[in-house]
């Protein structure tokens, strides 16, 4: 990482002398959206600092940038510097009679299962792929397949501390600067740095889950489906195949899942090892799953979708009717890491994905609706999951007591501005039923549909700690600038984006 000298930041140098060799091309996880940025990658706190430096000094802003893994602008900074974390990745501490365990930001997720799993614990909530980095996990709050039981992540964080571009370090809990803690988990990385992550792990007795697949013939049987289940599921998550029409709309598969009682696992020192949680990379120990995504992409359009779609659903209702069947944690958790680059399928143009959250209530309806909009403008959407959820107390939060959809719409140049237009009349239909919104997975979100579900209160408050601890406005995002640059003060910018 290019470093300043004392006496260039004095001389204030720093204006003409950012490092040309950190220009890149940064782009959001989706590939739908990029935009070029000085690029820096400190191993230290201390060159952090220096960055923070750097851009006050040069008049530039800095975002924080972990995997890479939201799907639109939330890591992107057009023209200014983004602070890829990746480098902090060392284990702290870990308690392993307590579960209790303090990282730094650039550990992923799969670096903490797999240290804390042969000790018999497990992440309490983790995504559907397992390389987001934790200070990004928690930056977003991120929601796994057992949102109803356990909640977000930031609900199995005990304190954290917080570097902000002043360079002053702020301790936060439940107890300790409780206003920054709820703020700064969802916050989109936009109040500080995580620099210290204390977090609690879920004990597990066997590396393996019960799984059952439920087949679903509409949306209204899957919510039927969903909230039979709660109680008894550890985990559960729905594929719907939203190509299907008429009554069929919203039909599915269920996934539920429960962890083993102890004493049920013959081997549990065999099951939880590492090694016996990979996902093996070939395809029947013969084909490459490198290459699968070559073979995906001559069905990703609307008639190679609809078709593999149906022989998903009917293949799952002849042959998993009652059938439970024991699979790996990693296996179960990490459905998006099956097939290496599957992204790619999708096209030189990518994707977004468009995921909002409906009170119970409305879910229903709300998501059919989505469904059959997407549907009748030509451009369904080619995965769709559903999920339920609980409120959780953050916020910024994207939580409610109700259910989730997750979109996936292919983008090429010629459907791009009609997408957007989609995503405009998807965003009415979920306001007016008390909906939100998820920052890692936002593309096309206007400013003030998030004053409208969050509440101008709740944005106010926001913007008041923002201004408390960044008062210059050093960190800056796209997604920042797009969705609150007006309440800033800040000339909105997409100079280098696509």
């Amino acid at each position: 990482m290019s470093q300043l000298t004392s006496e260039q930041i004095a001389a204030g140098e720093a204006r003409f002398i950012l490092p040309g060799e950190n220009l890149e091309v940064v782009e959001g996880w989706g590939g739908a959206s990029n935009s070029v940025a000085y690029v820096f990658r400190p191993s230290t706190f201390d060159e952090v600092r220096s960055v923070f430096e750097l851009a006050r000094q040069s008049g530039r802003t800095v975002a924080f940038r972990g995997a890479g893994r939201s799907y639109g602008d939330a890591a992107l900074n057009a023209e200014n510097a983004v602070l890829d974390l990746t480098r902090l990745n060392r284990i702290l501490a870990w308690d392993p009679a307590g579960g209790t365990i303090t990282l730094e930001p650039g550990v992923t997720i799969r670096q903490l299962w797999e240290y804390v799993l042969p000790h018999g614990w497990w992440p309490p909530v983790v995504p559907g792929t397992m390389y987001p980095t934790l200070g990004g996990c928690l930056a977003m709050n991120i929601h796994g397949k057992n949102n109803y039981r356990e909640g977000p992540i930031g609900d199995h964080v005990t304190e954290f501390d917080l570097l902000l571009p002043n360079g002053d370090l702020k301790r936060c809990s439940r107890t300790e600067n409780v206003e920054l803690f709820d703020a700064a988990v969802g916050g989109f990385g936009i109040l500080g740095c995580f620099t210290r992550i204390t977090l609690r792990m879920k004990r597990i007795y066997s590396g393996l889950l019960n799984v059952e697949a439920i087949t679903a013939r509409s949306l209204d049987h899957m919510v039927e489906i969903f909230e039979q289940r709660t109680a008894g599921a550890d985990y559960l998550v729905g594929w719907i195949d939203a190509l299907a029409g008429g009554s069929h709309v919203g039909r599915g598969v269920i996934h539920a899942a429960n962890y083993l009682a102890e004493g049920a696992d013959p081997h549990p020192e065999r099951t939880l090892r590492v090694e016996s949680q990979q996902l093996p990379d070939r395809i029947l120990g013969i084909l490459p799953k490198s290459m699968l995504w070559r073979l995906m992409r001559p069905f990703m359009n609307n008639t190679g979708v609809r078709v593999v779609n149906g022989l998903k659903y009917h293949a799952s209702a002849l042959l998993d009717r009652g059938r439970v069947v024991r699979q790996s944690h990693v296996e179960f958790a990490f459905l998006l890491d099956y097939v290496p680059n599957w992204k790619q399928a999708y096209g030189t143009g990518g994707l977004i994905q468009y995921q909002s959250f409906i009170p119970r209530e409305h879910a229903a309806d709300v998501f059919r609706r989505q469904l059959v909009l997407a549907q009748e403008a030509g451009f369904p959407p080619y995965l769709a999951v559903f999920k339920r959820h609980r409120a959780d107390r953050f916020l910024m939060t994207h939580g409610v007591d109700g259910y989730s959809l997750a979109l996936d719409f292919r983008i090429t140049p010629r459907n791009r501005r009609a997408i957007w237009d989609l995503a405009a009349q998807l965003d009415e239909i979920v306001l007016a039923s008390g909906g939100r919104f998820y920052f890692a997975k936002d593309s096309t979100l206007q400013a003030q549909s998030v004053e409208q579900y969050l509440g101008s209160d709740a944005v106010e408050r926001f913007m008041r700690l923002k201004r408390e601890c960044d008062p210059e406005g050093i960190l800056e995002t796209n997604l920042y600038r797009r969705l609150f640059g007006a309440r800033a003060g800040d000339q909105i910018l997409f100079r280098g984006e696509r």
